[in-house]
């Protein structure tokens, strides 16, 4: 008996893992039988769990979705990531979140162990989310959209562009990427055949095709170094040259690397390239470096600074 129980919920755990099961599969792993597979699935559909059978040569299974949530089986280490994700999920970047993130998170740790209780209450007293701003994410757009990357189905969806010119998109998804404040998704775009990141922030009504795609080669390492390729590679509004009167090596790393590139010119300055939409905070992005300067492009950004030098000079007084 208990090592049918085991059985069980080591079958529940690899159905929740993925999407579809062939059977065969599942009984490679089980170490069993396919007859006993069918005997624990009806066990499994008998305790509430919508498990439904797939068609095809070979047959499987599919955990669905039910009326109600079944149970998740989920070992330490998943039980902490969740846990944390949930206690920091009230300053992420996601719209809507917050109180749902508390609600999962009481729940989850009345059924904690008492030995991780204490080691996701020590993390949490020891950390601070400092609040930020910034565009927000639908999560039931972050949702479907990484399902469609997981189950390699193609998604449209509307597309406003950074210069406000909207469009509609038919994609291969392939993954989600997280940098900071914003979510991107990396996508091989169909209709122009070529690689493309999106910012989900401007994207609307996300929708899979049910079409069914193999999953492309990507031209970096992952996904996360394409979008910051990307990024870095993106035309700017403004792009500025500016000539810092500081030699490059004292510069070393205090503007982040996508901020632009900073070349020697001698041994006391060097030049600094860095663009941005918003001439305001390009202008207030150099002055952050904290050293003297001098702006040559373009002629919007040296009317912005001294825009910048007047009001700071009516503040001192």
């Amino acid at each position: 008996m208990y090592e049918t129980s085991s059985r069980l919920l080591e079958l529940l755990s690899l159905l929740q893992g993925r999407r579809d099961w062939p059977g065969d599969e599942l009984a490679e792993r089980l170490e069993v039988s396919g007859r006993t597979i069918r005997r624990d699935i009806e066990r499994l559909r008998q305790l509430g769990y919508p498990v439904a059978s797939l068609t095809g040569p070979a047959g499987g299974y599919r955990l669905r979705a039910g009326t109600a949530m079944p149970p998740l089986l989920l070992d330490d280490e998943e039980a902490i990531a969740i846990a944390v994700g949930l206690r920091t999920a009230a300053g992420a970047s996601v719209s809507g979140i917050d109180e749902a993130a508390v609600r999962a998170l009481v729940k989850l740790e009345q059924v904690l162990p008492v030995h991780l209780r204490r080691r996701v209450s020590a993390l949490s007293s020891a950390t601070f989310t400092l609040p930020v701003s910034g565009p927000t994410v639908d999560p039931q757009h972050l949702t479907a959209i990484a399902t469609a990357c997981r189950d390699s189905e193609c998604v449209r969806f509307g597309y406003r562009a950074r210069d406000g010119t909207g469009s509609r998109r038919e994609v291969e998804p392939h993954s989600l990427v997280n940098r900071g404040r914003r979510w991107y998704l990396l996508a091989w775009d169909r209709r122009r055949g070529d690689w493309r990141t999106f910012r989900l922030d401007r994207l609307t009504s996300p929708a899979s095709t049910g079409v069914r795609f193999t999953a492309r080669i990507l031209p970096t390492k992952d996904a996360a170094a394409y979008v910051e390729q990307s990024i870095a590679g993106a035309p700017n509004r403004f792009e500025a040259r500016v000539t810092l009167h500081v030699a490059a090596a004292q510069i070393g790393r205090r503007p982040p690397a996508h901020w632009g590139t900073i070349v020697p010119i001698d041994e006391h300055s060097c030049e600094y390239r860095t663009g941005d939409d918003d001439l305001r905070w390009l202008a207030l992005r150099i002055a952050l470096l904290g050293v003297e300067f001098e702006v040559h492009d373009p002629p919007e950004l040296v009317e912005e600074v001294r825009a910048l030098a007047a009001q700071f000079t009516r503040a001192a007084r």
